[in-house]
């Protein structure tokens, strides 16, 4: 009798165990990740987006994490975009306005959470299924503080006018021409080559760009050999030669998108949770690039920095 029921109860055992398999992957939710390239800033959001999601009990054993990491450039944003939905997945998180915007594009019927996207209502990124948190900062505020360091009357920028949210930085640039006596003059950077055509400033601005990002070593050596103070609305961790920075943390960026996704998860819906402000932002002074320049930032400024690169 024992050797007749012998494997009908190993049969039984190995179903009830595919079973419980087949129930633990049906209970995983699939977020799909879109960081743009090899960006310092979004990796900094990443690891806090991750970290929070495990700490907030939401590791592997119930979240699978599909992540993108397209070149800056529109085709592969929008690539990354629509392998994301093709996929299927539960949730999408972007970092930065143009992958936000490449998933809007292709009109997802999932849940969209950004982080680092700069201004994101007057760039009308919106939905009944969107929600995320800005990264918008004074651009006055980095000004102000670059013309204290070393004063200028022709403040270059870099942009890209394939991304959305640098050209309005630009205009934001133009706006404050009177205030402060300087000409802005533009640099339409596509490529690496293209930061070493920088020329004719006596101060750059550095916008959001995931394009300048890449071209950070040809920025840097551009700065360095004309001796030219730059200021960046986003932390580079010195990369670009900027000697200032005004940026919205990082750590809280990734946080706070990994808590809406956290209660979207649990039930709520996109509409239900409001795009958040950042509540977060440093002041960042690169003594160490500012000795390369032969620039002496001044006590009071490095005194109100939250943060010193030496």
């Amino acid at each position: 009798m024992v050797k007749r029921y012998k494997y009908p109860l190993v049969i039984f055992i190995t179903s009830f165990f595919f079973l419980m398999v087949q129930v633990s992957l049906a209970s995983e939710k699939n977020i799909g990740v879109i960081m743009t390239g090899d960006i310092s800033y979004y990796k900094e959001v990443h690891k806090a987006f991750i970290d929070t999601l495990n700490a907030s009990g939401f590791g592997h054993e119930k979240v699978n994490i599909i992540l993108q990491t397209p070149a800056p450039s529109v085709v592969p944003w929008s690539n990354a975009a629509k392998k994301l939905i093709a996929y299927d997945v539960d949730i999408i998180v972007t970092y930065g306005t143009p992958a936000t915007i490449a998933v809007l594009d292709e009109k997802p019927d999932k849940p969209l959470v950004f982080a680092g996207v700069y201004d994101p209502e007057v760039l009308e990124i919106k939905g009944k299924k969107v929600t995320g948190i800005s990264s918008k900062v004074p651009v006055v505020t980095a000004i102000k503080y670059l013309r204290s360091i070393q004063p200028f009357t022709k403040l270059g920028v870099i942009y890209n006018d394939s991304e959305r949210d640098t050209i309005k930085q630009v205009n934001e640039l133009r706006e404050l021409e009177g205030q402060f006596g300087y000409q802005t003059i533009k640099f339409n950077v596509k490529k690496p080559e293209d930061a070493l055509k920088i020329s004719g400033i006596e101060a750059l601005f550095i916008t959001t760009s995931c394009v300048a990002r890449q071209c950070s070593y040809n920025v840097s050596t551009i700065l360095r050999k004309e001796k030219i103070p730059a200021a960046s609305i986003m932390d580079t961790g010195g990369e670009s030669g900027a000697i200032l920075m005004i940026t919205p943390d990082p750590e809280e960026q990734g946080r706070m998108a990994a808590q809406m996704v956290i209660r979207i998860l649990k039930g709520e819906t996109p509409s239900s949770i409001p795009i958040e402000r950042p509540r977060k932002i440093e002041m960042i002074i690169n003594l160490k690039e500012a000795s390369i320049l032969g620039i002496k930032v001044p006590l009071d400024i490095i005194t109100s920095a939250t943060r010193v690169i030496k």
